[in-house]
């Protein structure tokens, strides 16, 4: 454990669709090899969320083999009816994924919030019972499931094998905030499989970042839309 608050998880499914973007020109759509930061950051804040934290991933684990499946799909057309697309699923996914939280330093009407234990016993707990909200990996018709785990305490498929380059894929977006701006943009980055993990940068690390669109940062207000955790960490038995 490289933090203080660092937790690990397992997420599993049947199937996975990591999009990569370059594919849904012609509306169809094919997964990455391996799933993007973002794409756990999303399943990390599935399992338990506040606007008053950050998750960051450290590393995932990839434990089997990387297979794809082809589905035929009927999606709906923007001028209205359906068409045919085929669509290229990862095929029997499972990944240990070891994740941590930092503050949101850019919402200080939220510093009473801040008590890294009670965050931490919540996200424990909510591992445990599977996650707060429906996981899924990558898209909706892809159902994940999540469990406790050691990270690396179980044999993975690719624990001998070579480096594995992935090219350049998606690390994840920059939403608009107090932080970033009225900006959202996108980050890019060069990913290599080494004895099946792949180690994450942080965001503000990432090589490549490029400008989307500009945007409007959410605002939660106490008491309008938004709680603090102390509730909840009572309704979970935590003891103060």
């Amino acid at each position: 454990m490289r933090y203080p608050n660092s937790v690990s998880f397992k997420v599993y499914g049947r199937k996975a669709l990591f999009t990569d973007p370059l594919t849904r020109v012609g509306g169809e759509k094919s997964s990455y090899s391996v799933p993007t930061y973002e794409a756990l950051k999303g399943i990390a804040e599935s399992i338990y969320w506040k606007p008053t934290l950050i998750w960051r991933i450290s590393r995932v684990r990839v434990l089997n083999p990387i297979r794809t499946r082809a589905e035929s799909m009927r999606p709906i057309e923007y001028g209205g009816g359906n068409t045919l697309a085929i669509y290229n699923y990862l095929s029997d996914v499972a990944y240990q994924v070891e994740a941590y939280f930092e503050w949101d330093m850019s919402r200080p009407e939220l510093a009473r919030d801040r008590n890294e234990n009670k965050h931490y016993f919540i996200a424990k707990r909510m591992i445990e019972r599977g996650g707060r909200r429906d996981i899924f990996l990558g898209t909706r018709e892809c159902q994940g499931y999540v469990e406790p785990c050691v990270f690396g305490d179980r044999p993975g498929f690719y624990d001998d094998a070579p480096d594995m380059p992935f090219g350049c894929m998606i690390h994840g977006f920059n939403y608009a905030s107090a932080a970033n701006g009225n900006e959202f943009s996108v980050r890019l980055w060069n990913p290599v499989m080494k004895k099946g993990v792949i180690e994450f940068p942080r965001p503000e690390d990432c090589p490549i970042v490029r400008r989307l669109r500009d945007d409007v940062p959410v605002m939660f207000v106490p008491g309008q839309n938004f709680s603090f955790c102390d509730g909840l960490f009572a309704e979970e038995g935590g003891a103060e």
